[in-house]
């Protein structure tokens, strides 16, 4: 499943809100940079609203969605298109994924699953609370942060029941992470196979699209698989498949069966790099990094949820897959989409940030359904957000798209479905930026 870290598309880590303290009634919109303001894709029309102002908000609206349009068909074309996919992906009730809610809840509770709001804390869990001295009341049901503080703890003390916390934590994490995936369920994954389908199919010509995700879950692998798509993920293509970083260099072409010696790119070929490791990732005793189905708690590849990740980021496979980041965003003529992503890791906001302020050629455009809302958040609560929001007034190249994943993945135009029109338009506009 998902890296279940706090940058899930709702910024709460407490069980969802009410349907009614959604931002702005769950509308989809989009912060447009150039005219500095919100504009809505599908506005509520009162019933008490006159005919020729009704046909106004729908003119508005219809504008709106071409604009979109034209604005996502011409960031698909850029030489460079880069995705960083957060648990906001994984989530919801199509998908399944668990929250950080969730993983507390388990790990913590002796009655997790139930949804009671008089919750009881289990024994184990309540004795090293008390002995770590975390404290509930100010940093929340929030497991990231409880894990944390376990791991300073023993920094400075030796604890069996800490250790053992930590262990059996890891342990629920890396199965909720796991079991949630229902192979035979056609629409569990329908959001993944769109998004995959609409991204994968640019001119094989351009660089490949390179999906980065700090999920832990195998939706984008599965999606890829359903879709008839290839992934390039790092690990070799013979059994056992083996982490190495050469594979990112290879490359899959079709050569015709005459034996011509020239080939072509072969379509549906994209890069993916799992940040923060994967449930089928192992350690194995001589330091290799391997794929293998239900790897244990201590050799599982994974960077669990806790203030220690970013340092944790600088060891493999996760230095190299941190090194490819921190390059994709330094490539001229790149859009980046995040999508699913709190901005609640540092390591991986901070080089956003940069990049947006030192690469000129950079689009960058930040995906969900909770975005207008996000931006009026405190700086103390999140720094990033009221920032992004600040770059895009200033006229940077910053777009922020208030839906859900699944919404934007049907928002995506499908770029061999172009009318011959848009087709002129596009060669005119490439020949122009040439």
């Amino acid at each position: 499943m998902r890296k279940p870290t706090a940058s899930a598309s709702s910024p709460s880590l407490q069980p969802p809100a009410s349907p009614s303290a959604v931002s702005t009634s769950g509308k989809s919109m989009f912060f447009d940079p150039e005219a500095a303001a919100w504009k809505e894709l599908k506005p509520d029309i009162p019933a008490d609203t006159d005919s020729s102002e009704e046909q106004r908000i729908l003119t508005a609206s219809k504008g709106a969605k071409e604009e979109l349009k034209s604005f996502l068909l011409s960031s698909l074309q850029m030489q460079h298109v880069v995705v960083l996919a957060g648990s906001g992906t994984s989530l919801g009730p199509v998908t399944k994924g668990p929250s950080m809610w969730n993983l507390w809840d388990y790990c913590v509770n002796s009655n997790p699953g139930t949804d009671n709001d008089e919750r009881t804390i289990s024994a184990t869990a309540s004795n090293v609370i008390a002995e770590t001295g975390y404290d509930v009341a100010s940093e929340k049901e929030n497991i990231e942060a409880l894990l944390s503080r376990c791991e300073a703890y023993l920094q400075v003390k030796t604890s069996a029941d800490v250790t053992a916390f930590i262990t059996e934590s890891k342990r629920v994490i890396l199965e909720k992470c796991s079991e949630f995936l229902d192979l035979e369920d056609a629409t569990q994954l329908a959001a993944h196979r769109t998004f995959l389908h609409r991204l994968s199919r640019r001119r094989v010509r351009d660089s490949r699209l390179k999906l980065f995700t700090t999920n832990y879950d195998l939706c984008f692998e599965t999606a890829a698989g359903k879709q008839g798509l290839v992934v390039l993920d790092g690990f070799s293509f013979s059994q056992p498949r083996q982490f190495d970083p050469r594979f990112f260099l290879y490359d899959i072409v079709r050569r015709p069966a005459t034996g011509d010696e020239i080939g072509t790119p072969l379509e549906g070929v994209f890069h993916m790099y799992k940040l923060h490791g994967s449930v089928n990732w192992s350690r194995n005793p001589v330091e290799e990094i391997v794929v293998e189905q239900n790897p244990s708690p201590e050799s599982a590849c994974l960077i669990y949820p806790a203030k220690g990740k970013y340092q944790q980021s600088y060891v493999q496979p996760h230095l190299e897959l941190i090194s490819q980041y921190f390059s994709v965003l330094r490539e001229p003529n790149t859009c980046l989409i995040v999508i699913g992503f709190g901005f609640n890791d540092d390591h991986l906001s901070e080089p956003i940030l940069a990049a947006v302020r030192t690469n000129p050629h950079l689009r960058l455009i930040v995906v969900n359904p909770s975005a207008d809302s996000l931006t009026l958040q405190s700086h103390e609560q999140n720094k990033y957000w009221g920032t992004l929001l600040d770059l895009a007034k200033q006229g940077e190249d910053v777009w922020l798209i208030k839906a859900k994943f699944g919404d934007f993945a049907e928002m995506i135009p499908d770029l061999k479905s172009l009318t011959p029109a848009q087709r002129l338009t596009r060669d005119i506009k490439l020949v122009a930026s040439t």
